[in-house]
């Protein structure tokens, strides 16, 4: 019942900056949390940067101070600025969104289609 379709990925040189949109469709009104997550070749699937529906945030070591992740609850956008890439932050990233079931009978997770980014020179 919720679908994320993320674009704003594509290839950048090191140093430069980049930014992802996760655009939200469906029970928007049920989604508690969002982020984003990235998975590099022959790794695992880490968490990038989350927010919540009240706007509090919290980002992996290795991207603070250089990605932002904002979120439009009036557009049902989430929003990921990236800034001084390096050639580290390669990787497939995917929007994720969690919703709340009615009447606390669980949560369900949404995954987006995934979005390339390279930062090579």
């Amino acid at each position: 019942q919720v679908q994320l379709v993320e674009s704003g990925g594509g290839l950048v040189q090191p140093g430069g900056s980049l930014r992802l949109t996760c655009a939200a469709s469906g029970r928007v009104f049920s989604i508690n949390s969002m982020g984003w997550y990235r998975q590099a070749p022959g790794k695992q699937r880490e968490v990038v940067a989350t927010i919540t529906s009240g706007g509090n945030t919290n980002y992996a070591d290795s991207v603070k101070g250089r990605f932002t992740i904002s979120r439009d609850n009036a557009k049902n956008t989430v929003y990921l600025q990236m800034n001084s890439l390096k050639p580290e932050d390669t990787a497939v990233y995917y929007c994720h969104a969690e919703r709340e079931l009615t009447h606390g009978l669980g949560y369900v997770d949404h995954w987006g289609q995934g979005t390339q980014v390279t930062v090579s020179s």
